[in-house]
This record gives C-alpha cells, structure tokens and sequence, in this order.
C-alpha cells in the first residue's frame, strides 16, 4: 500500500511540474531569441542629478513624473513578465517606431524638447511616449524607467527599460527587438529611481 501511496505521490509531483513549466513558457510565446535563458538585472549605483531635460519635461508633463505612493515598490518594483505584457510592450515599440518620423536634434542641449507623441522627434521623444503608452495600458510606473546610455559611436541616447522577473529588458526606437538591457552594445549612465520618477541613479556598466 505505502508503494501505491508513493507512486501516486510521484505521479501527481511530475504532473504539477509539468504544468508549471508549460505556465512558464507560454509567458515566453512569440519573445526574440535574446530574451530566453538571458535573466540580468540593472544595478542602480550613487543617486544622481537627472537629465535637464527632463527636469523641463516634467514641468510641461505634471502627471508623466507624478510619485504614485500608492504604489508600493514591492521586491524591487519588478513585474511578472506574461505573454500578454510582452505582446503589449511589443506593439508599442514597434508602433512608436513607426508613428514618429526621426528627426535629428542639430542644436544640442538647447534643442532637446522630449514631447509626448510628436509627428517627428529624436530618441527622448519616442522614449517618453512609450513610458506614457505603457503606463496607460496598465504597467506600474515604478517598473518602467527611462534611462539614458550611450551608443559605440559617442552619441547620448534614451531608452525604456521594463524590470521583470525575467530580466531588465529594453524598448529602443534603434531596434525593433526588446532584448535584455546586457545584448544591447551601450554604456549605462543613469536611470530613473522605481521609488519616485523625479530621482535617478547613476549605472554601474554590465553590473548585475
């Protein structure tokens, strides 16, 4: 009878394993290659100053840099990463790609404007509308951060890192692919802090 009891025991222990696993790749249906078996966590370093820009989007913006208190940052902020939320940020990735013809900012620091949803803009355009438009479609402010790099050609640069369970993965209007924040060929500078969008961290380079 304890040989039954057993064995019914272990058949019933591999069928729960088995459905997990299945629960666990569908959350990973339809990702890029570069996102599977990849999990690397951002490591926020020394609080910073933010971008100046931002300061000046955040006064023409109010509610895009609003602390929502009622949100508490819970295991570090992060969410758990479904096949409907990789399917949502992929379609505003690839959506804003399209929407916003590029346009060069030729002027410096004095030309950077960082708009929601213009017709043409640069990197801190389309990265500041795909903020908004996750957060809209219901993603915590508190995980998903903008933060600013630099390209292998000198060139400042701003993205959207989403912080999940299943790693920091980036939106890029230079890629139409969301990869893990350590495939993309960057140095970190700094990013918004998940506790309060108004205060941000210095990045240590391929920290995890």
């Amino acid at each position: 009878m304890r040989k039954v009891v057993k064995f019914l025991a272990a058949v019933a222990a591999i069928v729960v394993a088995a459905g997990l696993q299945q629960r666990a790749e569908a959350a990973f249906v339809g990702a890029p290659l570069g996102l599977r078996g990849a999990i690397q966590y951002i490591k926020f370093d020394q609080p910073t100053l933010a971008p100046m820009a931002f300061t000046i989007f955040c006064l023409k913006y109010k509610d895009e840099c609003r602390p929502r208190p009622q949100q508490i940052v819970f295991r570090g902020g992060r969410l758990k990463l479904t096949a409907e939320r990789l399917a949502q940020m992929q379609e505003v990735n690839q959506r804003i790609n399209t929407a916003i013809r590029p346009e060069a900012n030729l002027e410096g620091l004095r030309g950077e404007k960082w708009l929601l949803h213009p017709a043409s803009g640069d990197c801190n355009d389309y990265a500041v509308t795909k903020r908004h438009d996750l957060i809209v479609k219901g993603f915590p402010a508190r995980s998903v951060l903008l933060s600013e790099v630099v390209t292998t050609w000198g060139e400042h640069h701003l993205v959207v890192v989403v912080r999940t369970f299943s790693g920091d993965l980036v939106l890029d209007n230079l890629s139409g692919h969301i990869l893990p924040w350590s495939k993309k060929p960057y140095r970190w500078v700094r990013i918004q802090s998940p506790k309060n969008p108004n205060y941000w961290a210095s990045l240590g380079d391929r920290a995890v």
